[in-house]
Parts: C-alpha cells; structure tokens; sequence
C-alpha cells in the first residue's frame, strides 16, 4: 500500500488526503479471498447465530436460561480466540449487548478481557430495535406494505413475474435485521 492516500467526499466538500497503511482494494481478486480465509466460516462451532456482511458481523442469541448464557460466552470468547490467531480487531464503538424482553436477567458478557456495555436500544441495517420492541411486528408491517404494493401493481400471478419481484423486494426485508427478529414463535411465523 505504499504511496497510496484516501479522502472523503460528501455533498462535494472535500477531506484532506491521508496515507493509507494497509488495506484491500475494492473491487480487486484478494477482496473475496480473504473474506473466505477470514469471514466465511466464523460461525463454525458457535452456538449464535451470525449475520457475516462486508464490514459487520453481529451475533445475536436467545439466552434465557444460565446454559443459554454460559452458551453464549463461550461463542464471545471462541470469536475472541479466533480474532487474536488471525490478528483481526474488534470495533470498540460497535460491542455491546442488546438485552431484549421483559425477564432478562441483563446478563454481562466479556469480549476478550474487556466486559462489553449494554445498550437500551440499538439501530441495525437502519431499524432501530429497543428492549422492548417486537421485531415481529415491524418486520411483518414493512414486509406486508412491500407485498402489498406488488400485489396491487402487478396483475400476473405467475411464478416467472412474482418470484424476481419478490427476491428483489420482499426478501432483502426479511433478511434485514435478521439476528433481532427472528421468528421463534408460530403465531410470528405465520403473521410473516
């Protein structure tokens, strides 16, 4: 990366440059390299459930019960573990932990040796969930309202026009969020 430089734009004001010390080019053939050597198989042997994207990768698990949370910090420290052998870094600002329903026991959990700080509310992929907020719903809205302008739009009901349409519109929805909203119930499922 030697002699390379950097800077922002937004709205056509302009940063000054500055060096860039090590990094993947965009677009370039090691990019989809490392992200197998590194990102693809992260969530083998945990527990969580992992949403791996380009820059982010959450866990998000139901902990009820001591096991469940016992379960879980074994998958911190098993993500710690695997970070260190690959000298990957963790960002400080983004770990912390989402208590979510009314019972929770506001379990603490460690990140390396560092207990991570829990959040009131959390705002993922542009939805902001709280401790109390049913994802379900929300998800079950947004997805409905889409669907529901295909539904009036679109006059064929064929499988050749419905199934593009709904890859491209309905589906990313539902993926979205995906650690927060997860169906468990089947009163969810079936709103979904």
């Amino acid at each position: 990366m030697n002699g390379w430089a950097q800077r922002v734009v937004i709205n056509g004001a302009k940063s000054n440059w500055r060096p860039v010390s090590s990094a993947v080019p965009q677009g370039s053939l090691l990019g989809p390299v490392l992200w197998n050597i590194f990102i693809y198989n992260l969530d083998d042997r945990t527990d969580c459930a992992l949403g791996t994207f380009a820059d982010d990768t959450p866990p998000g698990a139901a902990a009820q019960m001591p096991e469940g949370h016992a379960a879980t910090q074994r998958d911190f420290s098993r993500l710690g573990k695997r970070a260190d052998r690959n000298l990957l870094k963790f960002d400080k600002g983004k770990d912390k932990v989402l208590h979510v329903g009314k019972n929770n026991s506001m379990h603490q959990y460690m990140l390396r040796a560092t207990q991570l700080e829990s959040n009131l509310a959390e705002k993922d992929l542009r939805v902001l969930v709280d401790t109390k907020y049913n994802m379900n719903q929300l998800v079950a809205k947004v997805v409905n309202g889409i669907w529901g302008c295909v539904r009036q739009s679109i006059a064929s009901r064929s499988r050749e026009v419905i199934l593009p349409l709904y890859s491209a519109l309905v589906r990313p929805q539902l993926e979205s969020c995906g650690q927060f909203w997860a169906p468990q119930y089947k009163r969810d499922v079936d709103v979904l």
